[in-house]
């Protein structure tokens, strides 16, 4: 994590690079960060200076990450916050819905650019069984969420539910905000304007969960995330018939895991970075392997892009369905999580995976009756043995759909599945726990701290905020040492960061 800087190669350093992203992992991110966080707290009683370097280092950060095309962010935030004021002070209906179909039309048109049109050439080749050359289409990292995002101002500013900001500076704050501009979470303009104008006020109390979300961060993301990737996941998945069921069942979990860690422990890295700039953002995950249903895990997993999905599009459509009564849900639900799938990237695997959640929640809807009344005639209904079976059984569906998440080729699925059912070799577990211990041992304690208690949870934190600020420095320091000796040689991009 550490890195020797030879002063004539600085310029290369801090220049965009599309293979070394700028990412809350690098040591470079955290040189930079805690120069910039001096020089922020030093000015944090100057509104307009304040603002200023943060918008500043915001750009520069996603120009780290994506180059030139920190344009599209920058024609992103002036359009949608010019929208957003022309619905504002438009009162006839028919223009204010004419101004959200054009920007709907530009934000959308230019994600769909960006991340649809090689796929859609893919599929008309297939159909006339034709060789079309793909573009050179470099996607924007991130456009998924800052598109996003920026809707969410304009449908609360089209639905009066927000009263739209008089500053482009602000809003462009919003947009362009470097802890969540690559991977979430969707916070709304409606949390975070406000606290643009009120001066940092940072308690030892924040200072304390910022720290503990910074470690756990990189422990999730680098220590246990990353490495059960680069040294079994990867290797397993790349060719899965090369291996037991065992080893591929393990892989699932692993990646089921990874894929959590991933996120997670950068979203916790996010949000504790906020914390010591002064604001705070939403919570994007809670515990999503407890879940004992799928409704329940969407309550859990990516909870901004889950009440996204839910406020200005699930709502919308069950209301136009609202006829059809529950297959008017259940058709809502379908759209809604194709269309979720079809969010993080184009690819027929990410329309499965999005079509498999709605088809287990519309199902789960149209049998809820009959089940919840074979329940009371068990008398089981809401018992600690059936929400331990409900959540074991919600596991390995979710588990199952995140094989086919990253599968892009179906066949690979198959396989993994194949040797998992017909080639399991239990006894290759006593194996893999002696030839592989820090894998196994990865997996399983981030499995353990993942279901352990809340308050256990809570009570470390308290630990953390307890300690003065040296012992809090320390301890951060010391983890960032764990993480060395854990990290790859090649950097290991997040899993989101592609989308």
């Amino acid at each position: 994590m550490f890195i020797n800087i030879h002063p004539e190669k600085i310029p290369e350093l801090l220049s965009f690079n599309q293979n070394d992203p700028l990412v809350f992992s690098t040591s470079l991110f955290l040189i930079l960060f805690f120069g910039f966080l001096l020089v922020y707290n030093l000015v944090s009683k100057y509104k307009n200076t304040r603002i200023f370097l943060l918008i500043l280092f915001s750009i520069y950060f996603y120009y780290k990450a994506a180059g030139y095309y920190t344009g599209i962010l920058i024609i992103s935030a002036i359009v949608n916050y010019y929208f957003g004021k022309w619905i504002s002070l438009t009162e006839n209906f028919s223009k204010r819905k004419l101004f959200l179909i054009i920007a709907l039309i530009i934000n959308l048109g230019i994600l769909g650019y960006f991340k649809y049109t090689n796929f859609i050439i893919q599929i008309f080749a297939d159909i006339s069984n034709k060789q079309i050359d793909p573009l050179a289409i470099f996607l924007p990292v991130g456009i998924s969420f800052y598109t996003f995002k920026s809707l969410t101002y304009v449908f609360d500013v089209y639905y009066d539910t927000l009263k739209p900001t008089n500053s482009l500076r602000d809003f462009s704050l919003y947009v362009f905000y470097f802890p969540n501009i690559l991977m979430g979470p969707i916070d709304r303009a409606s949390v975070f304007l406000p606290q643009i104008d009120q001066e940092p006020f940072i308690s030892k109390e924040d200072i304390g969960r910022a720290t503990f979300l910074i470690i756990i961060g990189l422990i999730k993301k680098v220590v246990i995330a990353d490495y059960i990737y680069s040294n079994f996941i990867d290797v397993v998945f790349g060719n899965p018939l090369r291996f037991t069921g065992v080893e591929n069942l393990l892989a699932i979990y692993g990646y089921t895991l990874q894929i959590y860690c991933d996120f997670s422990g950068c979203i916790d890295m996010t949000i504790g970075i906020s914390l010591l700039l002064g604001f705070k953002l939403m919570d994007n995950f809670n515990s999503p392997f407890k879940a004992t249903s799928i409704a329940d895990f969407w309550r859990r997993w990516h909870i901004s892009l889950s009440k996204w999905l839910l406020d200005y599009l699930f709502k919308p459509l069950q209301f136009q369905f609202r006829s059809m009564r529950l297959f008017g849900n259940m058709l809502a639900l379908m759209i809604t999580f194709i269309i979720c799938g079809l969010w993080h990237d184009a690819g027929w695997n990410f329309i499965i995976w999005g079509a498999l959640h709605g088809f287990m929640m519309s199902f789960a809807m149209l049998i809820q009756k009959p089940k919840l009344k074979f329940y009371n005639f068990l008398k089981i209904n809401n018992t600690k043995p059936l929400k331990f079976i409900q959540t074991i059984i919600t596991f390995h569906l979710i588990a199952l759909s995140f094989l086919v998440f990253r599968e892009h080729n179906i066949q690979d699925v198959a396989y993994i599945l194949t040797q998992v059912i017909q080639s399991f070799h239990g006894q290759v577990f006593v194996q893999f726990i002696e030839q592989l211990p820090i894998i196994f041992g990865l997996i399983l304690i981030g499995y353990i701290f993942h279901f352990m208690p809340a308050e256990i949870d809570r009570q470390i934190q308290k630990l953390v905020s307890a300690l003065p600020l040296v012992g809090k420095a320390i301890l951060i320091a010391l983890v960032i040492w764990i993480a060395v000796q854990f990290k790859s040689a090649d950097i290991i991009k997040p899993i989101y960061f592609q989308y």
